[in-house]
């Protein structure tokens, strides 16, 4: 369900010393990571026993499966010889109370009397995976961020596929831990994931003295209206359908790194438009030119949206669960490249701050007219297709369990070409992080070279 790439870390005139990073973790990843323990953990007190419905932004998801990630932490030096370094008793308990709160994440995916996809709410729990690795050490890894490896290596593979969550965490020969993951998209979106990071590692960290936001589990606030209804003017601003009717060809993944310098002067440039209208309009016109499509091509770009402030009245603080559309912006190719950068980042926002009520009501009942039945879509993206994810300004360094933050933090496996992933290059500029922001782009092969050039004339 999560097809591979081979990845690579881009960047300049290092590009080559960052592939021969990655080609020597390629070698140093043969060593085996051996599982010591895997068991499952139930939440510690009692959750509602029930069916929970899915809205159809949640069904949208199914076909996305589990989204693997990682999270490297160092052993701080006032830890050198404290044995309590990511305890897993500890952990398993902040676990099981954390899931007292987020019990979707202990349930199963099933279907309900009508045959429609629902989460089983029955509390058997979250799979656990205890791994250790006397070779692999997190230095390994601070540099090479688009590793086919790291999936394999430090995300447990879920059985059964019905699961909602698993974990599993690795010690290093360094004496540092890789804590991997995978929660299934049906259950959640990034934010609510993050959300259920940032409690679990709350409860490991501060005990009983732990501060959590509680989550909102009602999904029927994003039920369809009856009868489903489709606003023609609302349906210009949605992306009904991703469309992978490209043919298969090679496609590779760089990492490219814009400064917070470069950032704040690009955003300059356009107006004072966000760093995510600024990034995809860049990326957005260097893969149109990298491509060479016909002048008189539709390009289109995509992204999710989130629609938890767009809503009325807005969706409760906290709400869990996947509220996101996918909004599109076309151009003719010939107007992306006579267009300088301010324009093109003005479709981009001229789309966004279209999203209101009624355009998230339309996107929702489109969806549940389009009876989604969550397989997985086949073939790739054309090259007229990019479609952009953003994880920029999440709290992607949030998860301190009481060792300390993250040193890096990555989607351990990267998505079919014509996908582009913003992030920031590590914790925020007031925890001593750069500011930088990392653009992960799989694309064709071919192109790849010329959209590295024109990304990097433009910087």
């Amino acid at each position: 369900m999560q097809p591979a790439q081979h990845n690579t870390r881009g960047g300049s005139e290092q590009l080559t010393s960052k592939k021969r990073e990655h080609e020597q973790l390629s070698m140093a990843s043969l060593s085996e990571v051996q599982v010591v323990d895997a068991f499952l953990v139930a939440p510690s007190e009692a959750t509602p026993r029930r069916g929970l419905w899915l809205s159809p932004l949640d069904l949208d998801c199914v076909q996305n499966g589990y989204t693997p990630t990682v999270y490297f932490y160092r052993r701080r030096p006032g830890h050198d010889a404290a044995a309590d370094f990511f305890d897993l008793a500890r952990l398993k308990a902040a676990m099981a109370k954390a899931l007292v709160h987020f019990y979707p994440l202990a349930g199963r995916l099933g279907v309900d009397k009508d045959g429609r996809i629902e989460i089983c709410c029955n509390g058997e729990g979250a799979l656990f995976v205890v791994a250790r690795s006397d070779e692999l050490a997190v230095d390994d890894f601070v540099d090479v961020k688009t590793s086919s490896e790291l999936k394999r290596l430090f995300v447990p593979c879920v059985e059964p596929p019905s699961m909602m969550m698993a974990i599993q965490v690795t010690f290093l020969k360094c004496g540092g831990v890789a804590l991997g993951t995978a929660l299934h998209h049906a259950a959640i979106d990034g934010l609510s994931a993050f959300h259920f990071f940032q409690a679990w590692s709350a409860f490991s960290r501060d005990g009983a003295n732990a501060s959590v936001d509680l989550p909102f589990h009602d999904r029927t606030l994003l039920r369809p209206r009856s009868p489903p209804v489709v606003d023609p003017a609302a349906a210009s601003v949605f992306c009904s359908k991703l469309d992978f009717s490209g043919s298969p060809e090679p496609t590779a993944t760089e990492v490219f790194t814009v400064s917070r310098q470069q950032v704040a002067s690009l955003k300059r440039l356009c107006g004072g438009a966000s760093s995510f209208a600024t990034l995809s309009a860049l990326v957005w016109q260097c893969a149109c030119a990298a491509r060479r499509l016909p002048p008189d091509a539709q390009a289109r770009v995509s992204f999710p949206a989130n629609v938890r402030r767009s809503t009325s009245p807005p969706l409760p603080d906290r709400y869990f669960g996947n509220a996101f559309i996918n909004l599109v912006a076309t151009a003719a190719a010939w107007e992306l490249a006579a267009e300088d950068l301010a324009s093109v980042a003005g479709r981009i926002r001229g789309v966004i701050k279209r999203m209101d009520d009624e355009v998230v009501r339309s996107a929702i009942d489109y969806i549940e007219l389009a009876d989604v039945d969550g397989r997985p879509p086949s073939g790739i993206l054309p090259e007229t297709e990019l479609r952009v994810i953003s994880w920029l300004g999440m709290p992607l360094y949030d998860a301190d369990f009481g060792w300390g933050k993250p040193s890096v933090f990555t989607r351990a496996e990267w998505v079919r070409g014509g996908y582009v992933y913003l992030m920031n290059d590590g914790p925020p500029v007031v925890d001593g992080g750069s500011g930088d922001v990392l653009v992960v782009v799989s694309m064709e092969a071919a192109n790849m070279k010329a959209f590295e050039q024109l990304l990097y004339a433009k910087l």
